[in-house]
């Protein structure tokens, strides 16, 4: 029977050659299938660094646009030259990252022409593609095809009792990206924290001078607790399982790795306009919501225990309808489908 498999190809990367045609476990995955990986794992496809490997795989290709974009430019006219049907997506897409890659000359350029160049390109976020349709101008070949999650796996399910769930865990990290507003998200959390008696967790990469930033907060004695990096993703969905529910404020119109992290833990994500924000935690999103609003909410969901059932169920019922594995691989399917087919070049 005809099965659908689609590489992902990020060349010269660092992630490791990785086969998804069987389940991902998460004690034995090089990667989890989530981002970019859960576009090939959906598909029972393959994550690759290796230009010719994915060439060799015969199957359609989405390369990702990275760095310098030169190592892609390569890529391109090699998987061309082997009769691949390529669609491109930039491997980072908030907005904030986006106008940062193209700031340059050279970069912008070559961007520019490998949307142009592929036959088609696939963007994690509804505003990624806007900027690919404006250079393509044809919207069969373009595509927002959000990164789906496998929240049907029983192995990636890493929720907890209810009454093991204690507190709020605050999904960012980076003091110094203006549009992550990880301030305004501590503030909240205070805020809620203040109101309700919980615990806030944070996680602190930045050493002493975050440690002195977090103390500005003003949290009171014994409701913060500040993690330092953890080993594996699956130890820190265990940590975030811990919680009631995730609290972020950023802006960047990211794919929404929080908002999904916290549907693996089947909790409740507030704040953040992110894809799988906006898809699966629609009514605690912050897209459109910001301050006092995300404040009620988050101190409702700590306090009112059918509010806070019906939130999760409503959030897993989304992801269900739009961000499941079997889903987007058909979206992904009918998406390539509507690709012209390549041939081999004559050597």
């Amino acid at each position: 029977m005809h099965r659908f498999r689609l590489s992902v190809l990020n060349p010269a990367g660092r992630d490791p050659e990785q086969d998804f045609a069987t389940a991902a476990a998460p004690q034995d995955s090089p990667h989890a299938p989530v981002n970019f990986h859960a576009y090939a794992a959906c598909t029972g496809g393959a994550f690759h660094r290796d230009v010719a490997r994915a060439a060799e795989s015969r199957n359609p290709v989405l390369l990702l646009l990275r760095g310098d974009f030169k190592a892609s430019e390569r890529a391109l006219r090699a998987l061309h030259k082997a009769g691949a049907t390529v669609a491109v997506s930039l491997k980072e897409t908030g907005l904030h990252q986006i106008a940062e890659q193209l700031a340059d000359h050279g970069r912008l350029s070559r961007f520019m022409q490998l949307v142009g160049a592929a036959d088609g390109c696939i963007a994690p976020t509804p505003e990624a593609a806007d900027i690919y349709r404006d250079l393509r101008r044809e919207g069969e070949t373009v595509a927002f095809i959000p990164t789906p999650y496998p929240t049907h796996d029983p192995q990636w399910d890493f929720s907890r009792p209810l009454d093991g769930r204690h507190g709020i865990l605050v999904g960012t990290r980076e003091w110094d990206v203006p549009s992550r507003n990880h301030a305004a998200a501590l503030f909240t959390a205070r805020q809620v924290s203040d109101v309700t008696g919980c615990r806030v967790t944070v996680y602190n990469f930045d050493g002493r001078k975050g440690a002195r930033l977090l103390d500005e907060i003003g949290f009171k004695p014994n409701r913060l607790r500040v993690m330092a990096r953890g080993s594996s993703y699956a130890e820190y969905l265990r940590v975030v399982a811990e919680h009631k529910l995730v609290l972020e404020m950023d802006t960047s119109f990211v794919p929404g790795q929080v908002a999904g992290d916290a549907l693996l833990c089947r909790l409740p994500c507030v704040g953040g306009n992110g894809a799988v924000d906006r898809l699966a935690h629609s009514s605690t999103c912050g897209a459109g919501r910001f301050g006092a609003e995300l404040v009620d909410i988050a101190t409702r969901l700590l306090v009112d225990a059918e509010f806070y059932n019906r939130t999760v169920a409503e959030s897993q019922k989304n992801a269900a309808e739009r961000l499941s594995f079997p889903g987007v691989a058909a979206e992904l399917e009918r998406f390539f489908t509507r690709l012209p087919k390549r041939e081999a070049a004559q050597s």
